[in-house]
C-alpha cells in the first residue's frame, strides 16, 4: 500500500464519521451537544488533508491528517469521561440551564428555544458503547492510519 492509499483510507474514515454524525443529526434527529461538535472540527481537517493527499502525499500531510484524529479522539475521550460521570464536563453543556432566557420567553410557546443539550448525557450507544465512545475507537484506528501513511518510505 502507497502513503497516498493510505492518506486516503484515513481521510475518507474522517469524512465518513463527519456524515455519520450529520445523519444522526439530520436525519435521525440527535442534535450534538458542544462537545459533539467539537469532535467534528478536527475529522474535516483530517478529510480536508486527505484532499491535499490527492496532490501532495507529503509526510507533513499525513501528520496533519494524525493530528487531526488524534485530536477527535481526545477531544471524544473528554467527552466519554463527562458521560461516565467520570469528571465535571464544561459548563456550557452539562448544566441544562435556562440562564439567560427571560421568562416571556420560557411561556411563550410560539419562541423555539431549541433542545437542551446535555454532554453528560448518553443520547445513543450501540454494544454499550456511546457516539463519543466510538469516535475514540473509530478516530484512533484513523490517527494509526495516519501515522502508518507518515511512516511508509515511498
Amino acid at each position: 500500500m502507497t502513503r497516498r492509499f493510505l492518506m486516503l483510507a484515513a481521510a475518507a474514515g474522517s469524512a465518513g464519521l463527519l456524515l455519520g454524525a450529520l445523519a444522526f443529526q439530520f436525519i435521525g434527529g440527535l442534535p450534538p451537544c458542544p462537545l459533539c461538535l467539537w469532535q467534528r472540527w478536527p475529522h474535516l481537517l483530517a478529510a480536508l488533508a486527505g484532499a491535499v493527499a490527492l496532490i501532495w502525499p507529503a509526510r507533513i500531510v499525513a501528520v496533519m491528517g494524525a493530528l487531526g484524529a488524534a485530536a477527535s479522539a481526545g477531544v471524544g475521550l473528554f467527552h466519554v469521561g463527562v458521560e461516565q460521570k467520570w469528571w465535571e464536563g464544561l459548563a456550557s453543556c452539562s448544566t441544562g440551564s435556562i440562564e439567560g432566557i427571560s421568562a416571556a420567553d420560557l411561556l411563550n410557546p410560539s419562541v423555539d428555544l431549541g433542545p437542551v443539550v446535555r454532554c453528560d448525557e448518553i443520547a445513543w450507544q450501540m454494544l454499550g458503547i456511546s457516539m463519543a465512545g466510538w469516535n475514540v475507537i473509530l478516530s484512533a484506528l484513523l490517527a494509526a492510519l495516519w501515522i502508518a501513511a507518515a511512516l511508509k518510505r515511498d
